[in-house]
Formats: structure tokens, C-alpha cells, sequence
């Protein structure tokens, strides 16, 4: 269906027409995620609890920021979020474009393609460091005019213990963060953002077992419990816009705002292990 859509945008003669289409686009994703929510809630050998705060603006402009484990997170995210927050959206590279269907579908989404430049192509043309962010802003002006989640994973890859140790992160449930993602995106819409959403995905039988649940354990409902903290921040007026790649100052501004954070999250985790293990031994 968003492959016909995206046809449809692609053949809009005018910007009106054009914005009746994405809302279409961004129905039928959220009718989709709808109907992935009620077959899991089919599950009863899952538990969820889930907290998002309230006076999310389903109209408005929002980094969401999480922690990453699994493929499962995503999903967790749409369950949470659906319908309460705009459409999520995800940078993504433009080369993926050309992927059959996939990319036509999160092109008719308004997913923001990325051009970016290569490591080797960055050290003989080193006047091109910072065009990303450009690149960036290009994307995202779309998103001036409609309502977005842009959706962010710092750690960069996906949680686990070995990682941890051989990345020697001075976390104990997390990753240390990347701060170019966000830098991105507080570059790209700056003034237009409205809060960043603080999400904190924890699957406490992962801790047990040392590996986080998979997306086929998801969808049997091998995954006994699933719990989800978010929390609305204001993000400092000091932070938008800025350019973070060849601002060393901001660099630092960025890095310090982001491992507050970071050190929060990682604390609340530790907690909501404690908790869910006095729980269990009660019972």
C-alpha cells in the first residue's frame, strides 16, 4: 500500500496535493503499527508496563532518544508511542533508497535520506567535513511544515555485555553515547524542536541470561516481561543549532548534556533491576 502511495507523491503536481499524501502515508503506517500492537497484545505471557508522560503533543516536533538492545526496541518504541507522538522517522542512507519496495515505502514516509560522505573521501577533500550536517538540514526541512519524531539511537549499535566490556564503557547497562545523531538533528530543526523524549527500554530476563530477547521471541511470546520508561526534557536553548563538528566548545557541550543523561539512565536501570528482583522473590 505505501509502495502505491509513494506513486502517488511521486506524481503530486503541487505542495498541497503533495501534503494530503504524506498524511495518507503516515495513516496507513500508523494504522499498520496499530495492527502489530493488537496481535501482541494477544500475548498474555508478556507483561508490559510502560510510563510516557503526558502532554505529548501528537502535532508537534520531538527527538526521542533510547537506549539500544535489540531489534525488538523498535517495536517496543510503536507500542509505546503509537499514535501519542507524531510518526517516528529515521535517518537513513541514501544508497538505501533503491532497495525494492523498502525504499520507495520510506521515501512515501518522508524517511530523511542522507548523503554521506566516506572516511577516504573526507581525507583527501577535507574541505568537505561538516557537509553532512548540511545534507542534514536539507532533509529535515520537510519537517518544518509537519509534524515528526525524529528517533535516535546514541549508543550506535546495540547493547551487550561484551561490547561493553571491550568498549570498556563506564556504564554498567549501557554504551557510552555518540553524540552525532543528536547533533544532527538539534543542527537540522533547531528552534522547530519542542522537548526530547527520554526513553529507557529495560527486558528484565535479559539480565539473567546475558542476551537481550529477539524479535522471534517477540513475536512467540517468549519475552516474560517488557518495561518502558520515558520522561519529557527541555533541551537547552545553547544546544540548537550549533555546529557540532567543528565547534570543539559545543563538542564538549554536547558530550557533558548527553553523559548527564546517560549516567541518569543508566542509575534508573539499575533500579528498575533491583525492584523487578524484590518482586520476583516475593511472589
Amino acid at each position: 500500500l505505501l509502495f502505491i502511495v509513494a506513486i502517488g507523491k511521486a506524481l503530486a503536481p503541487n505542495d498541497r496535493i503533495k501534503d494530503h499524501v504524506r498524511k495518507l502515508s503516515a495513516r496507513l503506517a500508523e494504522l499498520w503499527i496499530s495492527n502489530n500492537n493488537a496481535i501482541l497484545s494477544l500475548y498474555r505471557n508478556t507483561r508490559w508496563d510502560i510510563q510516557i508522560p503526558d502532554g505529548l503533543d501528537k502535532k508537534g516536533c520531538y527527538l526521542v532518544s533510547c537506549n539500544h538492545q535489540s531489534w525488538v526496541d523498535i517495536l517496543v518504541l510503536q507500542r509505546s508511542f503509537n499514535r501519542k507522538l507524531p510518526f517516528f522517522r529515521f535517518f537513513i542512507k541514501s544508497q538505501l533508497f533503491w532497495v525494492p519496495f523498502l525504499g520507495q515505502a520510506w521515501w512515501a514516509l518522508d524517511m530523511p535520506f542522507m548523503k554521506r560522505d566516506s572516511k577516504e573521501k573526507l581525507a583527501k577533500n577535507p574541505q568537505l567535513k561538516g557537509r553532512d550536517l548540511e545534507n542534514a538540514r536539507k532533509a529535515c526541512e520537510k519537517f518544518r511544515d509537519i509534524p515528526v519524531s525524529m528517533t535516535n539511537f546514541p549508543e550506535g549499535t546495540r547493547f551487550s555485555e561484551e561490547k561493553s566490556a571491550r568498549l570498556e564503557s563506564p556504564y554498567r547497562h549501557l554504551l557510552s553515547p555518540r553524540i552525532g545523531g543528536i547533533g544532527q538533528v538539534f543542527y537540522a530543526l533547531a528552534d522547530k524542536l519542542d522537548a526530547l523524549i527520554d526513553v529507557t527500554i529495560v527486558y528484565p530476563q535479559s539480565r539473567k541470561r546475558g542476551q537481550a530477547p529477539t524479535f522471534w521471541e517477540l513475536v512467540t511470546g517468549q519475552i516474560s516481561e517488557i518495561i518502558v520508561r520515558a520522561e519529557k526534557r527541555d533541551i537547552p536553548p545553547s544546544l540548537l543549532g550549533r555546529d557540532f563538528r567543528n565547534d570543539r566548545e559545543f563538542r564538549r557541550e554536547l558530550t557533558a548534556w548527553l553523559s548527564q543523561i546517560w549516567q541518569e539512565k543508566d542509575e534508573l536501570i539499575e533500579q528498575i533491576y533491583i525492584s523487578n528482583a524484590k518482586r520476583s522473590a516475593s511472589v
